[in-house]
């Protein structure tokens, strides 16, 4: 009897709302965009949600190093005015709701505005609660989490003596390269065979690319033995047959991974490699698309999945891609990059500390201006990122500074740079 009048007890209770516990209602007062040159050549831009309670506000990353002004654009012109008078803790239905408004959606610029949103809004609901995001997304299950280190030379020894460096800091995981993306496969300018009035500068050539990588691992192989993992970032570069026969040339090496082996538009291409080499894949730093990073998680062509967490969206569907990876035996490598800031990194961070199905995080060290300028900042310390545990993702931002270092106009729009083959055509990044 005593258990069924428990029971009975138990569902004759009242839910409280935020109200009843003494929470009033929030909504948001106003979106504001902050952007900034972070002291030298960034293009950082940020969105702060200021709610009705004083003094909470959430702070989110809607970068895009190379078109920040749409971004900026469609914060201001059509995110904002949605945003206003809603309730900030329903981040669920604003995201759904945030993806949707547009009719057309995905692709960067949408994506970039919603992932400033809802980092925004998981910044809140920390702060309000208390507690770190990775705390309210079920808590951690590591005590920290790895980087990989970025090094290369424009030799092989140089290269060596890079990655010996690296492991003198304590990284573990080390990607590799020869020069630039794409190094180690140019020919010089001037030399080749080029058309007739053509380009002059050094061109890309896949063969080139195939015959020399390979070797440059032996050689780091045989000076650092098997301990570091490494990795090494193709950058797109190759396409079809190239690419299968590079992945496979590279096993007897034990990558990592290799990453981007090939550009979105000829993902069928991992169906050929799988079949030919066990050298693991890491894709997707250019998907803004869940269709092109499901088919290839749910088929197991790939091994880490790559994506920006600020270029599909923010924390809400990056949650949910690591949720997808789990139990397919995939693993997350959330992509960082040079141009990248530091809300987005704390932003993959939460993720990464609190899901199993995390990789390894690609590191980004920032100047020193940028901890004054952003207060904070996670720091990397021995190969290992580390957060200050601070309710919401744990960071903040100097306005004032950042006015002082405004978003400066790039020359000609501030495209990526391409490079060309030697009968002048671009090469995919």
């Amino acid at each position: 009897m005593l258990r069924r009048d428990l029971l009975r007890a138990f569902w004759a209770a009242p839910i409280l709302s935020p109200a009843a516990k003494g929470l009033p209602p929030l909504t948001i007062k106003e979106v504001k965009v902050i952007s900034t040159s972070g002291g030298r050549n960034y293009r950082w831009v940020f969105v702060k949600i200021i709610t009705s309670e004083p003094g909470l506000y959430g702070i989110g990353s809607a970068g895009n190093h190379f078109q920040p002004y749409a971004v900026i654009a469609a914060i201001e012109k059509h995110l904002a005015p949605f945003l206003i008078g809603k309730n900030p803790e329903q981040i669920e239905d604003l995201w759904q709701s945030g993806h949707l408004r547009t009719y057309w959606r995905n692709g960067p610029v949408n994506n970039n505005v919603l992932s400033g949103m809802d980092m925004a809004l998981w910044d809140i609901k920390g702060k309000r609660a208390g507690m770190p995001v990775y705390d309210l997304l079920g808590g951690k299950v590591r005590d920290a989490v790895p980087c990989y280190d970025h090094c290369g030379g424009n030799s092989k020894e140089a290269v060596v003596e890079s990655v010996q460096k690296s492991m003198a800091k304590g990284f573990r995981h080390i990607r590799v390269q020869l020069g630039a993306y794409g190094g180690g496969g140019f020919i010089p300018a001037g030399q080749g065979s080029r058309p007739e009035g053509g380009r002059g500068g050094s061109a890309f050539d896949e063969e080139v690319y195939v015959e020399t990588i390979p070797p440059l691992f032996d050689y780091v192989r045989s000076k650092v033995g098997f301990g570091p993992k490494l990795c090494h970032d193709v950058h797109s570069h190759l396409s079809g047959i190239n690419a299968v026969d590079f992945c496979r040339r590279m096993q007897p090496f034990q990558m990592f991974f290799i990453e981007d082996v090939l550009a979105p538009e000829q993902l069928a291409w991992y169906k050929q490699i799988r079949q030919t080499s066990t050298t693991a894949q890491a894709v997707g730093e250019l998907f803004t698309h869940p269709f092109e990073y499901l088919p290839l998680i749910n088929e197991r062509l790939i091994d880490f999945v790559r994506c920006r967490v600020s270029s599909i969206g923010g924390i809400t569907p990056a949650k949910k891609l690591a949720t997808i990876c789990e139990p397919l035996g995939v693993r997350t490598a959330f992509q960082e990059g040079g141009e990248n800031d530091p809300v987005n990194q704390l932003a993959a961070y939460h993720i990464d500390i609190s899901h199993p199905a995390f990789g390894i995080q690609e590191e980004n060290n920032f100047p020193e201006f940028v901890r004054e300028l952003l207060p904070g900042t996670a720091e990397i310390r021995g190969g290992y990122l580390y957060g200050n545990g601070k309710p919401g993702l744990g960071i903040d931002i100097n306005e004032a500074l950042a006015a002082k270092h405004p978003l400066q106009a790039a020359p000609l729009g501030g495209h990526y740079p391409l490079d060309r083959t030697l009968d002048g055509a671009v090469v995919r990044p």
